[in-house]
């Protein structure tokens, strides 16, 4: 791995930062402990919030992690079709008996500053960034701290642009992850439209000079080999850790990722006005062909539904994140997949080389 990973985690194994309750102190802790690299997520928390999971993940492991934040986002939606969503969504706010989201216009910073600020009075060891690239002096603050940081990327030119803001890392996402694809622009126009990981991989390490942090539907030890070998220094991995014991996701997310029910994923702004990857159910099938560009406008509208729904049992009405390879997801404590993964690994790279000798 390159310098400015391997000084972080023994192995390249990074659990990814799953906003929404997946991430969680306990997860990062057993992560880190096992030599991957684990991570908190700043999305969706106060500032305080962040802060706190940070406390508390200190006093669990006294070994690297990251943190991640979500970019302030532009406010250019349409407050009418906002309003239209609203009223497609009426029915399922009856049907839960939960009003939707009404202050959905109130901010569009998720705190950035106010996380930004907690992270350079008590630094941490890495901080990454998705839905877009910070400022150079940002970036260049975090630096003089003594925090790497990395910024989620989708394309080659997102990863030039997050280089020459002076990004230390670039995570590189393909189309196969789960949750949010981290562009940097929300052009409705190019849904669907992105990269796979390997091509994107090979795009980006020529592109750029700074280590690649490869994510996307990975759930195997032959995955990461495969990335590795294409350029990049880690593997970030997020469904694979979502059935660990140790992780915040719901029950019913855990189950439903080898469910035979659930047996495909899809990108939709369904639940939050972004596109994101998940399990298709039922509120994606009726109402992600109606959802608007408009994050997290929508986000906020419909976080009461996902609640009830989760609250009712029932995971036809949530939002389950999911990447390509959910059907491959093992239930292991998060320490012991960590030492499985990192086992494949060795055993695909072996291969590799016994194949090239012969």
């Amino acid at each position: 791995m390159s310098s400015a990973l391997s000084d972080l985690c023994r192995y390249p194994v990074v659990q990814a930062p799953m906003a929404g309750g997946g991430s969680r102190p306990e997860l990062a802790a057993a992560v880190s402990d096992a030599g991957g690299l684990g991570f908190l997520a700043g999305g969706y928390k106060t500032a305080d919030g962040m802060y706190q999971e940070i406390k508390r993940l200190r006093a669990l492991s006294a070994r690297p992690f990251g943190v991640n934040l979500f970019m302030p986002q532009p406010p250019a939606v349409d407050p009418a079709a906002v309003e239209a969503y609203r009223g497609q969504l009426a029915g399922e706010a009856t049907w839960y008996d939960t009003p939707l989201g009404e202050d959905v216009f109130g901010g569009c910073d998720d705190g950035y500053d106010a996380k930004v600020a907690i992270l350079l009075d008590d630094p941490v060891p890495l901080v990454s960034f998705t839905f877009g690239c910070p400022d150079p002096a940002t970036l260049d603050a975090f630096h003089r701290a003594g925090t790497c940081t990395a910024v989620t990327v989708t394309t080659a030119e997102e990863a030039r642009t997050a280089q020459h803001a002076g990004a230390q890392a670039v995570c590189v996402q393909g189309i196969e992850a789960g949750g949010h694809q981290g562009t940097h622009r929300d052009d409705p126009e190019a849904d669907g439209g992105g990269f796979g990981l390997l091509p994107l991989v090979a795009q980006v390490r020529e592109a750029v000079a700074v280590p690649i942090i490869a994510a996307g539907g990975l759930m195997r030890g032959a995955q990461i080999a495969a990335v590795l070998a294409a350029g990049a220094a880690a593997a970030q991995l997020g469904t694979a850790f979502l059935p660990c014991p140790e992780s915040g996701a719901d029950p019913l997310h855990k189950r439903a990722l080898t469910d035979p029910l659930f047996s495909r994923t899809e990108l939709t702004r369904a639940f939050s006005g972004r596109p994101a990857r998940g399990l298709v159910n039922r509120f994606m099938r009726e109402h992600g062909p109606y959802a608007p560009a408009a994050y997290p406008q929508v986000h906020h509208l419909t976080t009461g539904l996902r609640k009830a729904a989760a609250d009712a049992g029932d995971p036809q009405g949530m939002a389950l994140w999911a990447g390509q390879g959910h059907r491959l997801a093992r239930t292991l404590p998060a320490g012991q997949l960590v030492e499985v993964l990192t086992a494949e690994v060795a055993e695909a790279q072996s291969a590799m080389q016994m194949r090239s000798a012969s």
